[in-house]
């Protein structure tokens, strides 16, 4: 097969930042203001949706769960769309499904349909997560570093805006707008893509055969110790925030005393740390040698934070909760490396599939585990200690990252053992 790749990264890498690509990166920028917000509009306004559709905490934890659930499944099986077209096409159609999603949960008129419209944007943004490595690959090959810390301090903010928002729009036009309202994000970040589209029709041909993952490299991903490595260190970060997503309020109002409104602002504090971490880890990373310090500091910053909630949880408060929330800068580290790790879309694409796959597979045991502990035992002392182990776990896993190579060398130097044999 001819390398496409090859050729077009170099024809990107001799462009200024702008030149040809205004519409790639406002398509990139947009589509990551769409990757959080079903998932923390919802809960803030619970109380309102359930005098309308009546369901209970069980309801509840069926919805909190089918993020990190369909970002698994559908994060597993995305590689595999695009076998069939092009990157543009197949976000074209995520992004499609989350504004079909957005509307179909503000229409709703039982909690199955609340349930059903929540897993079509869930679906839509499990494949937006894994096509925006490889299209910042395809797009700006030679501004890895820049574009992924643009789209991961976009992918913050979009977490933190909806909660924001949510209650007041929903106490002044109703809930059905505050949960429906999204889907015009989605429509927005539409628009750049199908510009991409229509001016590049022939695009669709070319790049089926540049991005197909193939299934042989979706075979060797599985074999590979820097595929596992990425899993484990994405699906720590993902365990550890979704954890705290669901707990961090009721953990510091038992262990430090805060009132509801405290415990409110200590979330967004663990929040808002994804900002200057999405800002600056891509960046740093791909002008280092030995990514692995990345790891090693993103797992002192869990470690700190938890050992002070579990011996100090009363005393500055506020920082322990920081330095825990520092602590998920393995998130966008991951996401840059999937790009620094390949050296075709091919690669990009079967990594993506698998890190954020498996890693959210991982991921979605975090909340169920910690409430479990902490159900068992009455007491956080297990749970945090729960957290540290995994975070530690890491430290291994960061060994491997910080090995120089890339993905494609791995598989082949597999193979070619297995061929020597």
């Amino acid at each position: 097969m001819k390398d496409w790749g090859v050729t077009e990264q170099n024809a990107s890498a001799r462009l200024p930042l702008w030149a040809g690509r205004t519409l790639a990166l406002l398509g990139i920028l947009l589509v990551a203001a769409n990757l959080r917000a079903a998932v923390t509009a919802l809960s803030p306004i619970f109380d309102e949706i359930t005098h309308d559709l009546p369901f209970g905490a069980a309801g509840i934890g069926l919805l909190g769960a089918l993020p990190p659930i369909s970002f698994a499944v559908f994060g597993l099986v995305a590689p595999l769309f695009t076998r069939r077209a092009s990157l543009e096409v197949v976000m074209v159609i995520a992004l499609a499904a989350i504004v079909a999603g957005h509307l179909v949960r503000g229409l709703s008129t039982s909690f199955w349909m609340l349930a059903v419209g929540s897993v079509i944007t869930f679906a839509g943004m499990a494949v937006g997560n894994v096509l925006l490595p490889p299209l910042v690959k395809r797009y700006f090959p030679d501004r890895i570093g820049l574009i992924t810390s643009l789209y991961a301090t976009v992918l913050s903010v979009s977490t933190l805006v909806p909660p924001l928002v949510a209650v007041p729009v929903a106490d002044s036009i109703g809930w059905r707008y505050a949960v429906g309202m999204w889907s015009v994000l989605g429509v927005l970040a539409l628009l750049p893509w199908l510009g991409i589209l229509v001016r590049r029709p022939d695009s669709r041909h070319v790049d089926a055969e540049v991005e197909e993952p193939g299934k042989a490299a979706m075979g060797r991903v599985w074999h590979s110790p820097l595929s596992w490595a990425m899993a484990v260190t994405f699906a720590a970060s993902s365990l550890n925030a979704y954890a705290m997503f669901a707990w961090l309020p009721q953990l510091v109002h038992d262990m430090a005393g805060s009132d509801p409104a405290q415990a409110g602002d200590l979330l967004s504090i663990y929040s808002a740390m994804g900002i200057p971490a999405g800002l600056l880890i891509p960046v740093l990373a791909s002008r280092m040698r030995n990514v692995g310090l990345l790891v090693y500091l993103g797992v002192a910053f869990f470690a700190v934070g938890y050992l002070g909630l579990l011996f100090w949880p009363a005393q500055a408060t506020w920082l322990w909760v920081a330095l825990a929330g520092l602590g998920p800068l393995l998130f966008p580290l991951c996401l840059v490396l999937i790009n620094l790790r390949t050296r075709t879309h091919e690669g990009s694409v079967a990594l993506s599939g698998f890190t954020q796959g498996l890693g959210y597979v991982l991921g979605a045991l975090g909340p169920l585990v910690v409430g479990t502990l902490h159900e068992v035992t009455g007491g956080w002392q297990w749970p945090l200690i729960f957290l540290l182990i995994t975070a530690a776990a890491v430290a291994f896993a960061g060994v491997v990252i910080a090995r120089p190579g890339m993905l494609e060398d791995h598989v082949s130097a597999r193979a070619a053992r297995v061929n020597v044999r």
